[in-house]
């Protein structure tokens, strides 16, 4: 028997005997409602037998305390499901662009899963996420980054994240991604397990399909669309 709703700011699938949990973090904006924006990864992920549990945010510019709180409801759904299917079961963290970010700064460093999963990882500064503040920043002379700043986030993941298994997807026609400086940093640690590849695709790809279904219907969202994300689930599956 299945379980399906919203719980501690998760949208949560649970089939009745999961292999494992996926916990997932999509991207600035398209985060605020995730069973929404990525209807067509998630059913993915649902159809090889994964709980899922993909955590809903505002964004903020506050990224350290989006990360904790994330981290605080992931531990509250997970305890949630052990309770209801009687057993614990290992999780998988998977992020997208921003959600990358969050995942990588969780306080417990990564300790606490058996894989990260990196899909368009992005970390550029607050005027290079969001185009108007920097007009409007130097009108009214005033500094504004988000917390950790880039740098700083690269930092932290040197010294505090600990999980040695990752595994990072980026795509060819994507401006925003910054997968190979997430790999270096990664790499840089001692004994790393992190690997990488390259797909067809753009940025928002695993998020635009499930947008454009569900305002224009199945014929809307292409078999590239749709191959790609079969593509990412299976190169998942497989890596874990």
């Amino acid at each position: 028997m299945t379980f399906t709703k919203y719980q501690f700011n998760n949208y949560c699938y649970w089939p009745s005997n999961p292999k494992k949990i996926i916990e997932f973090i999509g991207g600035s904006y398209l985060a605020s409602k995730p069973d929404l924006t990525y209807k067509r990864f998630i059913k993915s992920l649902i159809d090889k037998n994964y709980a899922v549990h993909a955590y809903k945010y505002t964004p903020q510019f506050d990224h350290q305390e989006l990360a904790m709180k994330a981290w605080k409801d992931f531990k509250n759904c997970q305890r949630s499901l052990s309770k209801r299917i009687g057993t614990s079961i290992p999780s998988i963290r998977i992020g997208h662009s921003l959600g990358c970010k969050l995942h990588l700064i969780s306080p417990d460093g990564g300790r606490n899963c058996e894989k990260f999963i990196s899909i368009s990882f992005n970390n550029f500064s607050a005027n290079r996420s969001i185009p108007f503040l920097k007009k409007i920043s130097q009108k009214l002379e005033f500094n504004s980054e988000f917390s950790p700043s880039p740098e700083r986030t690269f930092g932290i993941i040197k010294r505090t994240y600990n999980q040695k298994n990752n595994f990072l997807i980026k795509f060819n026609s994507d401006e925003l991604d910054q997968t190979d400086k997430l790999l270096s940093c990664l790499r840089a640690r001692k004994e790393d397990n992190s690997k990488g590849i390259k797909l067809k695709g753009t940025h928002t790809i695993i998020a635009s399909a499930g947008l454009r279904e569900n305002f224009l219907g199945d014929w809307a969202d292409d078999d590239f669309k749709r191959n790609t994300i079969k593509q990412i689930s299976n190169l998942i599956d497989k890596s874990i």
